[in-house]
């Protein structure tokens, strides 16, 4: 893998790696940093039959663990915990050592955004090392959080009709989970587009075309207000063509 941006190019090794994709709570103003993970064909699309698995190589294999393990939370929606039968995070040797070293918890937990629908036996809730935090509005039914909370998870309240981004992540980032890695799906990254909560997209491009009628990164119902604007952080490419982007928020230091 080499570093083409920023210059010079060089070979990029495991410790250049890690500091490339950490997140800077400490060197930017604000109490919490958001990193959104996404790999992509080169045709835009994010699934092969509805998962992202069959894009995925190596070289994304390696940043998007980096995301969670360098990570206070693992942020996803409830559509996409489902779809991809997500289970709470065991980190490995190496990933247990790089926690430790980062003074960071044994495992991050998951922290799912629903309206109320998430079934309490979702693996993203019962086969997990930490308990998740399930991530709702104060519309969700007393029975749904009582089976939330009966199925071990830790129920978070954040707005009335619909969940309330701005305050779920603030009340994250007050009980120390600062560090927000955020894996999707594109509704969930297209809310945090529209309240300005995204500080830094990392994008893999996998050399792969998909066509179809794949999604992508984000959707909402209707386009932004304004396009929000980001800068390229750092561009690697590895061996086998992939191109791993890092933008961050324009006018943020990184």
């Amino acid at each position: 893998m080499h570093q083409v941006w920023p210059l010079p190019a060089r070979p990029i090794d495991e410790d250049a790696l890690e500091e490339l994709y950490r997140y800077p709570v400490e060197d930017v103003d604000g109490s919490r940093w958001v990193a959104v993970n996404f790999v992509s064909s080169l045709d835009g699309g994010i699934e092969v039959d509805g998962r992202s698995a069959g894009l995925s190589t190596p070289a994304d294999r390696r940043v998007f663990a980096l995301g969670h393990d360098l990570a206070d939370v693992v942020l996803l929606g409830s559509g996409t915990a489902l779809a991809e039968d997500y289970p709470g995070l065991r980190p490995d040797a190496r990933s247990a050592e790089r926690r430790r070293r980062h003074g960071l918890s044994e495992a991050p937990p998951l922290a799912v955004v629903t309206s109320g629908t998430l079934p309490a036996d979702a693996t993203s809730l019962v086969d997990v090392l930490v308990p998740s935090i399930v991530v709702t509005s104060t519309a969700a039914s007393a029975e749904a959080q009582e089976a939330w909370r009966a199925a071990g998870a830790r129920v978070l309240l954040a707005g009335d009709a619909a969940v309330d981004l701005p305050t779920a992540l603030a009340r994250l980032a007050e009980d120390g989970f600062r560090r927000i890695d955020c894996e999707g799906g594109p509704g969930l990254v297209g809310t945090l587009l529209h309240d300005d909560l995204v500080d830094e997209v990392r994008l893999s491009i996998a050399p792969l075309a998909v066509a179809g009628k794949a999604g992508r990164v984000a959707s909402s119902v209707e386009p932004l207000e304004a396009p929000r604007g980001f800068e390229v952080a750092s561009l690697l490419v590895d061996e086998d063509g992939t191109l791993l982007v890092r933008y961050v928020r324009a006018g943020l230091r990184r």
